[in-house]
């Protein structure tokens, strides 16, 4: 491990490990114009969100919301990183202020924290081992036969297996994406489930494993799945949702918000879909 991410990860857990004591309150904007600190998660999920070799947040979720926060006159941000399926525990424990992992907005995940409007739209993938030598395409064909398939704790994926009628004994659950190489190409699972974009990046570290070709989106009460990521907050700190939601609402008129999407992967159809649909619309389910 390289130093920088050694420094980083004992900083990381120091601030865990302090801000856990902190019982749960609301958040407003004003108090971080005060503090001059947002604390933001990130879950180290490339490319949505993540740290780079030199400490840097990067990715569509981090670098709209640095954006944005500059706009609302926020200075400071202290990016904090864990795993996905701590991203709300976290919230609700006010260890971080916001999430910015473009995390999926689902109508149980709405339960427990607030959203922002959208600020992405994606669809899934398959990460299948050099050649695909079991023949993968598709979600539903995990259903049938004895093929087991990987997903990642706390991802939506697991809905949508479940929906698809997919036994808990063809599931390998899975700590974060870069287990999903491994897990793959050594035969532990015959595929990993995630979105398109995290199967192509992971794809492009390994010769051992490649995404499906000619993969078909899985359909769930008759409509393809596709996933709109927003920034989540915890539920009593609705005043900062809403001033984000009013800086994002502009941003995405701008080409910058284009270009950060666009570095990333997001075509001008994910772009396009990502306003498509309304938190409300999603939570509703």
């Amino acid at each position: 491990m390289k130093r920088p991410l050694l420094r980083s990860a004992i900083a990381t857990s120091l601030a865990l490990s302090c801000t856990a004591l902190l019982p749960a309150h609301a958040v407003s904007l004003e108090d971080l114009q005060q503090r001059g600190t947002v604390r933001i998660a990130v879950a180290n999920e490339i490319p949505y969100g993540y740290m780079d070799m030199s400490g840097e947040a990067k990715g569509p979720g981090p670098e709209v919301a640095a954006a944005i926060m500059k706009n609302l006159g926020v200075e400071r941000i202290e990016w904090v990183t864990t795993n996905f399926g701590s991203l709300i525990p976290g919230l609700q424990a006010n260890r971080f202020d916001m999430v910015a992992a473009e995390m999926a907005i689902l109508p149980e995940r709405c339960k427990q924290v607030l959203y922002s409007n959208p600020n992405s739209s994606y669809g899934e993938g398959l990460l299948v081992a050099k050649g695909n030598p079991k023949d993968l395409h598709t979600y539903e064909e995990f259903a049938t036969g004895d093929h087991t398939i990987a997903i990642m704790a706390g991802a939506d994926q697991l809905e949508m297996m479940q929906a698809l009628g997919i036994d808990e004994s063809r599931l390998v659950t899975l700590a974060n994406n870069a287990d999903a190489i491994s897990a793959v190409s050594t035969g532990r699972a015959d595929a990993y489930a995630a979105t398109s974009l995290t199967v192509s990046e992971l794809a492009s570290k390994s010769d051992k494993v490649e995404p499906a070709a000619e993969f078909k989106d899985p359909i769930v009460n008759g409509e393809p799945v596709r996933s709109w990521g927003g920034f989540a907050f915890s539920q009593d700190s609705e005043s900062l949702r809403d001033a984000v939601n009013d800086e994002l609402r502009s941003f995405k008129r701008t080409p910058a918000w284009q270009d950060i999407l666009s570095r990333y992967g997001f075509s001008d159809t994910d772009m396009s879909h990502s306003n498509e649909r309304t938190t409300e619309q999603l939570c509703a389910g």
